[in-house]
């Protein structure tokens, strides 16, 4: 069966049931293809099996090839018969998620650029779903990170760092952070110890008058001896009284427990909004396109890591190894030089070591291919921030 499956000798239909199943991102999604692949497989195991029967006259015993053929077609209809009470469950779960859309149980980290959110996440979700660099604004996109229990799903989102926006890219920026306090259930409001600037009050009133939980995650304290601790927590209780405050250190992984089952304890009762093997809301290509920007982060200085975007224009998976293309967008010639290095060296380090964090995050072989082109202005192209998903409408 697995060798009919991937066999390239199929008809149109079986090619593009097989193009379907390289996209399919969701649960959902792929049992559906699955299906189908099965179901195209049926019919053309009962006309082998014809065949063989027409073969030997279609008297006497069974050959050895009808019998396996007949096995094979029973295996199918089980697994058939399998995946569409799976797709039914799925339907129900999703019909239950439909009625109770908006009610989707979301937690929100929201704070100051550099201040530890993505370590954070990072640590609830125990996968490296953000990118961490010490350049501010690493992180552009609004990230779900979800995390299922037995009897709880947390939808994390990890934001960018606040700041006065200078161009259109960080306004969207910012619209992603706007999008994620608004809707979220609990509120996380990290700060680092030392902090005590309020930088945009009009957001600080937002977070002191929040109608949900508030927990103002205290970080870094291991640059911190207990003397100055007291004195940031009373610090912090004074400005934010409606908040809990709870020291950490996420890259230490110190208190993460304690912020998590408090979590726990303040979720409101929800029934889950994404099937239970979701791990994230993101497409692989976005990871593909994270790894690769973090890398110029921390290569390249000034302007540059700040004007580069990623696209993955092939992402093409197979069993053993993945193949992609991904074009490093700049926004001007001089920064494509800079990008590319001298005789392509700097270009090429960035694409050893993207791939090696990719085959650490997929768990195959990948084989990667940078490009690098001109896309004057980007930043402030709101067609091409919508092409590359960072405006919302």
């Amino acid at each position: 069966i697995e060798r009919i499956l991937k066999a390239k000798i199929l008809d149109r239909t079986g090619l593009i049931l097989d193009i379907f199943a390289q996209r399919a991102q969701t649960s959902y999604s792929r049992t559906q293809v699955e299906l189908a692949q099965y179901q195209y497989l049926l019919p053309r195991l009962t006309g082998l099996w014809t065949h063989l029967e027409r073969q030997r006259g279609g008297i006497g015993m069974r050959g050895p090839g009808e019998t396996e053929i007949e096995t094979d077609r029973r295996i199918v209809r089980d697994r058939i018969a399998l995946l569409k009470k799976k797709l039914s469950t799925i339907d129900r779960q999703m019909a239950v998620q439909r009625g109770n859309r908006g009610a989707m149980v979301r937690v929100a980290l929201i704070g100051y650029t550099n201040v530890g959110k993505s370590t954070l996440m990072n640590a609830f979700i125990g996968e490296r779903l953000s990118i961490i660099t010490s350049k501010a604004q690493t992180t552009r996109h609004r990230i779900f990170g979800i995390v299922n229990g037995d009897d709880f799903q947390m939808v994390f989102s990890d934001t960018p760092g606040i700041i006065k926006p200078a161009y259109e890219l960080q306004s969207s920026m910012m619209d992603f952070v706007k999008s994620a306090f608004e809707d979220a259930d609990i509120l996380l409001y990290m700060v680092e110890v030392g902090e005590r600037e309020l930088k945009d009050e009009a957001f600080f009133k937002k977070i002191t008058h929040a109608k949900v939980p508030v927990l103002l995650l205290l970080n870094k304290i291991d640059k911190s001896n207990q003397e100055h601790l007291e004195e940031q927590v009373a610090l912090w209780k004074e400005q934010v009284p409606n908040a809990e405050i709870i020291p950490i250190s996420a890259l230490n992984n110190f208190n993460v427990d304690t912020v998590f089952n408090r979590i726990l304890e303040l979720l409101p009762e929800s029934p889950p909004y994404y099937p239970k093997d979701t791990l994230t809301d993101k497409p692989e290509r976005f990871f593909v396109n994270e790894i690769i920007r973090e890398k110029i982060l921390l290569h390249y200085q000034k302007e540059i890591p700040y004007s580069v975007e990623i696209e993955t224009e092939e992402f093409k998976e197979e069993e053993k190894i993945i193949h992609i293309k991904a074009v490093i967008m700049v926004e001007r010639d001089s920064q494509k030089g800079i990008i590319i290095g001298h005789k392509g060296a700097a270009l090429k380090k960035v694409g050893v070591e993207s791939r090696a964090d990719l085959e650490k995050f997929f768990g195959k072989q990948v084989h990667i291919e940078l490009f690098v082109k001109v896309n004057k202005d980007w930043r402030n192209n709101q067609f091409q921030l919508r092409r590359f998903g960072y405006q919302q409408k």
